[in-house]
């Protein structure tokens, strides 16, 4: 590589460091907590019944949802998809922000309301906030996802810098009978090389989550609406089908596939006169990967069933990756660690800048603090 192309690389990587790394690390400080969310959120207490593989009434539990919840409706229904529990949230509003909601928990099995925090308050909740989106919407979330576009570049042009690095020092070598500086480069050089391929994985998923919203309008633009079309359920007509055959009906028609969300009529992820159920599969792999299902609201008829279109595929894929919640406690364990890792990483870069600045300041100062030769 050139003089020309070699400072070009590394004006690129300085830069593109420089300005997403403060956001890079609360990305990081942030996604700590978030890998073991499922350990750390509020989880209710659940009592031990033998499984006989009934289930008790979903009309009952969303009527006790609503007894205490006057003028509200019911938008969702979210089933856990370890525990035998479903989160039932009450709205102002079909079209209520997500954050709004109450949630009433109950034991699929028994019917019972169990006792439970609400999942958008606490700690694992702010965390999640600052994470998506730093409690600014959509911007927030799209403003971070230019920041990860900007680490990746870093990240490119970093592994472009190793290789001539590597050429002049055996791999995993650190001068320690050098400055701090040379030796902070020499870990920074390491431990991002190691940590290159999860970096680059992380960060890309990362980008990819930051595209939920705009994916999800596509999606409800096209496939819901198509979908949809299939059939123009009962527009003038009040009548719900009971939610619990709609959901019988949702389970005969994609067998070996679990319900872990139920729209209702005219919530986001239905239409006015449709149920979308969402199901996923009992595999690591196809648990993340959503197949959605359109039922007559008043019929319970499934109208259609399709598989997601390859973009939301994609981001329902990134997510475990993101996260590392696809593998059980080991997997998230490791992936802490690798958390820690590039938080050394992010401040080392920073400290390496640090001290060229300082160090070039300080010639400055010292040219500038010699005496001018006297004129003659």
């Amino acid at each position: 590589m050139t003089a020309t192309r070699l400072r070009w690389w590394s004006w690129i990587h300085k830069w593109s460091s420089l300005i997403c790394t403060i956001f890079a690390l609360l990305l990081c400080l942030t996604g700590l907590p978030l890998i073991f969310h499922e350990e750390l959120g509020p989880s209710p207490a659940i009592d031990e019944v033998a499984d006989s593989g009934s289930r008790a009434s979903v009309d009952t539990m969303i009527a006790q949802a609503l007894a205490g919840r006057p003028g509200e409706v019911v938008p969702y229904l979210f089933y856990d998809r370890e525990k035998p529990i479903v989160k039932i949230p009450t709205a102002a509003s079909m079209t209520s922000a997500p954050d709004t909601f109450f949630y009433k928990v109950f034991d699929v099995r028994t019917g019972k309301a169990l006792s439970a925090d609400q999942p958008n308050e606490g700690f694992i909740y702010v965390m999640l906030r600052l994470h998506a989106d730093l409690f600014a919407g959509i911007k927030g979330t799209l403003f971070l996802g230019g920041m990860g576009l900007l680490l990746a570049v870093s990240i490119v042009s970093g592994m472009v810098l190793y290789g001539p690095f590597a050429r002049r020092l055996r791999f995993g070598e650190i001068r320690k009978r050098h400055s701090n500086r040379l030796r902070w480069l020499d870990l920074h050089n390491l431990l991002g090389i190691i940590t290159l391929a999860w970096f680059g994985i992380v960060t890309l998923t990362g980008v990819i989550n930051t595209l939920a919203a705009p994916i999800e309008l596509m999606w409800q633009s096209n496939q819901l609406i198509e979908m949809a079309a299939q059939n123009s359920g009962q527009a003038q007509d009040d009548r719900r089908a009971p939610v619990d055959l709609v959901l019988a009906r949702v389970r005969a028609a994609v067998p070996g596939m679990t319900v872990t969300t139920l729209a209702f009529p005219g919530s986001p992820f239905s239409t006015p006169t449709h149920y979308a159920a969402f199901l996923t599969g009992d595999t690591p792999l196809t648990s993340r990967i959503l197949k959605p299902a359109i039922i007559d609201a008043a019929s319970g008829e499934v109208v259609a069933v399709r598989d997601m279109p390859w973009y939301a595929t994609a981001l329902f894929v990134s997510q475990p990756l993101h996260f590392g919640d696809y593998g059980g406690l080991p997997l998230k364990i490791i992936w802490a660690i690798l958390d820690i890792v590039t938080m050394i990483i992010l401040i080392s870069g920073l400290y390496l800048w640090l001290a060229k600045w300082r160090s070039g300041r300080a010639v400055v100062d010292a040219v500038g603090a010699v005496p001018a030769e006297p004129a003659r």
